[in-house]
C-alpha cells in the first residue's frame, strides 16, 4: 500500500454448497457456483477493497432436486474483477495463477457437488481458501535510482504524469504511469517507481514492494544525480559511480534476472554547478571501470559489468536532453522488438531444419527390401 495505491490484497473466497438430492426420485441437486478471478481493464485493487470492504466472496448455492426439477440448478458463479498484472497466491506462497492479459480467469475457489446417489443425495460445501492478490505493474520502462535522484521530474518532463515533486527523499511514495506521446501517435509508457535504498534487496524501505514492480518492467531507466547521493549527513557520499554500482547490486542482490533487461542509463542534473566536469569524470570511470573498481564497497563489484544500450546526460528540470532521450527510448524498444523478432525467426528456422533432416532421413530396412527384391529377379 503506497497511500492511495494498492497492490497487494488478502480475499477469503469461498465456493457455494451443493443442493439437496431426493432419494425416492433418485433426483440430483444443483452443483455449487464457482468464484473466479477475471482480469478486466480499468479495474484496481483499491475499489475492489472499497466495494467489498469485508473482502469475502462467495459462490451461490446450488438448486434442491424437487418433482419439477429433478436436476437442481449450478449455483451461480461469483466473478471478480481485478487488473492485468495480478499474481494469485496462497498464504504460504504457493502461486496458483498469473492474469496477464485481459480476459484471463482462473477458478479460486469449486462450488461443492449437488446430493446425488453417490453421497447419499447429500450435498458437500464449496471450497474454502484465503488468497492473495499481488500487482506488479506493467509498462515498458522504469525509472530506477536511489531517493532524489531526480525521477518525478523526469517523468513530468517527459510526459504528462502529475508527479510530487520536493527538494527531500522519498517524494514518491507510490508508482506513477506516465505516456510518452510521440508525433505518429505512439506512445511509451514509463513507470516512476519508489525510491530505493541500500538494503532494500532484504526489504528495507520500500524493499520488496518496489523490486517487485520492476520484474514487469521491459527496459530499466536507471537515473543517476551526476553530483551523487547522499541519504542523510551520517551516511557516506557517494559518487555518481559508486550510486550507480550500489544500485545495480541491489538489483543483482533480489533478482539477478533483472539485469538480463535492456538497460539505459540517465545521468541527471546536468544544470548542477561542476556537472559537465563531473560528467567527463563519470563516463571515464565507466570506460576504465576496472581500474575504478577498488572505489566500490567489496559486495558491490560486480563479476561482470553492465553494458547500458544508451547513456544519456539531461536536465530534467531544464528540459535539456529531453528530446534526445525521448528519442533514444523509443528507438531501444525499436531496437529490442526487432532482436526478439530476429530470435524467433533463427528458432522456427532452426525447427523446420530439423524436421526437415527428420523427414529426409533414409531408412534401411527399405533399402534391405529393395536390395532383396533386385537379388529374387535377377535370380529368376
Amino acid at each position: 500500500l503506497y497511500g492511495n495505491f494498492v497492490d497487494n490484497l488478502r480475499l477469503y473466497v469461498r465456493g457455494g454448497s451443493g443442493g439437496m438430492g431426493v432419494p425416492r426420485l433418485g433426483g440430483h441437486g444443483g452443483d455449487g457456483g464457482d468464484v473466479w478471478l477475471v482480469s478486466r481493464k480499468g479495474v484496481t485493487l483499491r475499489q475492489i477493497k472499497n466495494r467489498h470492504p469485508d473482502k469475502r466472496f462467495t459462490g451461490g448455492v446450488g438448486a434442491d432436486s424437487s418433482v419439477q426439477a429433478l436436476k437442481g440448478e449450478k449455483g451461480k458463479d461469483c466473478e471478480v474483477f481485478v487488473p492485468p498484472g495480478i499474481s494469485v497466491t496462497t498464504d504460504e506462497g504457493k502461486v496458483i495463477a498469473v492474469l496477464n492479459a485481459l480476459g484471463d480467469r482462473v477458478c479460486v475457489a469449486k462450488g461443492g457437488r449437488g446430493g446425488s446417489l453417490h453421497s447419499g443425495f447429500l450435498p458437500s460445501k464449496g471450497q474454502i481458501r484465503q488468497i492473495r492478490l499481488d500487482l506488479k505493474l506493467i509498462a515498458d520502462m522504469g525509472l530506477v535510482g536511489f531517493p532524489n535522484a531526480g525521477k518525478s521530474t523526469l517523468l513530468t518532463a517527459l510526459s504528462h504524469a502529475q508527479t510530487r515533486i520536493a527538494s527531500y527523499p522519498f517524494t514518491t511514495v507510490r508508482p506513477e504511469i506516465g505516456m510518452v506521446m510521440y508525433d505518429d501517435h505512439k506512445q511509451v509508457s514509463v513507470a516512476d517507481l519508489p525510491g530505493l535504498i541500500e538494503g532494500a534487496h532484504m526489504n528495507k524501505g520500500l524493499g520488496h514492494k518496489f523490486l517487485k514492480h520492476v520484474e514487469r518492467i521491459r527496459q530499466l531507466l536507471i537515473v543517476v544525480d551526476v553530483c551523487g547521493f547522499q541519504l542523510a549527513d551520517s551516511t557516506p557520499l557517494r559518487s555518481a559511480f559508486q550510486t550507480l554500482h550500489l544500485l545495480i547490486r541491489e538489483l543483482r542482490l533480489y533478482n539477478k534476472e533483472l539485469l538480463r533487461k535492456h538497460v539505459v542509463l540517465i545521468i541527471n542534473k546536468m544544470d548542477l554547478p561542476d556537472a559537465d566536469e563531473k560528467l567527463h569524470e563519470f563516463l571515464h570511470q565507466l570506460e576504465n571501470h576496472h581500474d575504478f573498481s577498488h572505489l566500490l564497497p567489496d559486495d558491490a563489484t560486480p563479476e561482470h559489468f553492465l553494458k547500458f544500450q544508451h547513456i544519456v546526460p539531461v536536465s530534467a528540470s531544464t528540459g535539456v536532453g529531453i528530446p534526445l532521450l525521448k528519442r533514444l527510448l523509443r528507438t531501444s524498444l525499436e531496437e529490442q522488438d526487432a532482436m526478439a523478432t530476429e530470435n524467433q525467426r533463427e528458432d522456427k528456422l532452426q525447427e523446420l531444419r530439423r524436421l526437415q533432416s527428420t523427414s529426409v532421413k533414409p531408412r534401411m530396412d527399405v533399402f534391405v527390401l529393395c536390395f532383396k527384391k533386385i537379388n529374387l529377379i535377377f535370380f529368376f
